[in-house]
């Protein structure tokens, strides 16, 4: 479960009604919303809340890295609040739903020196494609 409104809160971020809906709104397991779906549910719970304050929202979370922008296969960015803890990406093909997952291993150590090309490598994204049970059904 993300801790994101506990991590806001010990930041000493200021928490609007608006910001504590979009916070609120992202917090979750496996939370992998675009704008659009996170101004839905923001609108659901306050109603005046405003497209410009939620995408302003988003955007501040991502620069203080609380929130992780996860771009797929020319898909609408998702916001992914389970930014402090290490983890992959599992990606429907057909759907574009997105599960959060924990491979064993260290990936930065799957990469083999020789194919460094001497870079010093700092992070390392990988993700998973296939079809979700629902789309391998249909």
């Amino acid at each position: 479960m993300s801790d994101l409104l506990e991590r806001l809160r010990g930041r000493g971020w200021r928490m609007t009604a608006q910001r504590r809906v979009v916070a609120e709104v992202l917090d979750g397991e496996h939370v992998h919303f675009t704008a659009d779906e996170v101004l839905a549910r923001a609108t659901a719970r306050l109603p005046e809340i405003s497209r410009a304050t939620v995408y302003n929202t988003l955007g501040e979370l991502v620069s203080l890295g609380e929130v992780i922008e996860v771009a797929t296969d020319g898909r609408a960015k998702r916001y992914d609040p389970n930014a402090h803890h290490p983890h992959q990406h599992l990606v429907c093909s057909g759907c574009g739903a997105i599960r959060d997952v924990h491979p064993d291993g260290d990936p930065l150590t799957a990469l083999p020196p020789s194919e460094r090309f001497g870079f010093r490598v700092s992070d390392v994204e990988v993700t998973y494609r296939g079809l979700c049970p629902e789309c391998a059904s249909a």
